[in-house]
């Protein structure tokens, strides 16, 4: 089922929020910090696991270095921070609580990032949902963080999540059947060093701009046409 882990990820980020309103303060930072380290290096396993599905490491390092120069170049990462910061200013506005700060807070971070466009792709195209079942468990211990201060209005960010990164899945199972097990494979091998330095990012060891690595996925398919 493509959209299995997206329907589970919804869900964990609104038991998350829910329980962390329950709570209704802040958890201790070296619980979550914790928590959160922990959670970081299972996802670094996985990144690690992901890169042996390759066949031919020329064509990820070659996706690499033109992916990210044209993912810095575009600089995706700086336009949905910009966004972000905008849809927050709109949404909260001229507002008493922070309802509306918990909404917008909670959808960028559980959407904007490579894991989910990455893990979102893996269902699609490969029908493997380690990935985004790794994400769900972060966002809810993060979402739950988050409602514990901020209130009930980060659950909201559960819908959201499903309909992004479900679209994303749909869009990967539609063109699954035009690609090959090498480009699948390439693909997977890429994307996984991306959630490897997500890994590290989370660790605080690195501060690597990875939604601008993300054209790298994509440039596979057309290395494997000629290699």
């Amino acid at each position: 089922m493509v959209l299995l882990s997206s329907i589970v990820n919804g869900c964990t980020i609104i038991a998350g929020a829910l329980l962390g309103a329950l709570l209704n303060k802040g958890l201790p930072e070296r619980i979550t910090k914790g928590v959160m380290q922990g959670m970081a290096l299972c996802v670094l396993a996985i990144g690690i696991k992901g890169i042996f599905d390759g066949e031919n490491f020329l064509i990820t390092i070659l996706s690499i270095a033109l992916g990210g120069a044209l993912g810095y170049w575009i600089d995706p990462d700086r336009h949905l921070n910009r966004f972000g910061d905008w849809l927050q200013s709109k949404l909260t506005k001229g507002k008493n609580g922070t309802f509306g700060e918990g909404f917008v807070t909670a959808t960028l971070m559980v959407c904007i990032g490579a894991m989910a466009i990455t893990g979102a792709l893996d269902c699609g195209i490969r029908g493997d949902h380690t990935t985004l079942f790794a994400k769900s468990t972060l966002d809810f211990v993060t979402c739950l963080v988050l409602a514990s201060s901020m209130g009930i209005g980060v659950a909201l960010a559960g819908p959201a999540c499903f309909l992004y990164q479900g679209a994303i899945a749909l869009g990967g199972s539609a063109i699954a059947g035009f690609l090959s097990d090498g480009m699948v494979n390439e693909m997977s091998c890429v994307g996984s060093l991306l959630i490897i330095a997500i890994a590290l990012n989370m660790l605080g060891l690195t501060k690597i701009k990875v939604v601008n690595l993300i054209p790298a996925c994509f440039l596979p398919l057309i290395f494997c046409l000629f290699m």
